[in-house]
């Protein structure tokens, strides 16, 4: 018994968000928000080798009562 990806009536196709293709968004697309394993695993490449990076700013601006590490001092980060 095959079981259609368009089975479900409330699943909706959304954007794949590593190639912009159509993506089944529901339990029986098992790489979903993406349409492939493909896409899924280019995403995650691109996090693992730091292309896609999440800013960090701390409240007061600096460390807190933290110490800060040796050598850190001059590390940015910043969003692509």
């Amino acid at each position: 018994m095959s079981r259609s990806l368009t089975a479900d009536p409330n699943a909706r196709t959304v954007r794949c968000p590593a190639c912009g293709g159509p993506s089944l968004y529901a339990p029986a697309n098992r790489w979903r928000p993406f349409c492939s394993q493909r896409c899924k695993l280019q995403d995650l490449g691109d996090w693992a080798s730091e292309r896609f990076r999440v800013e960090v700013r701390e409240p007061d601006g600096g460390m807190g009562d933290a110490d800060p590490l040796p050598g850190n001092g001059d590390i940015k980060q910043w969003v692509h």
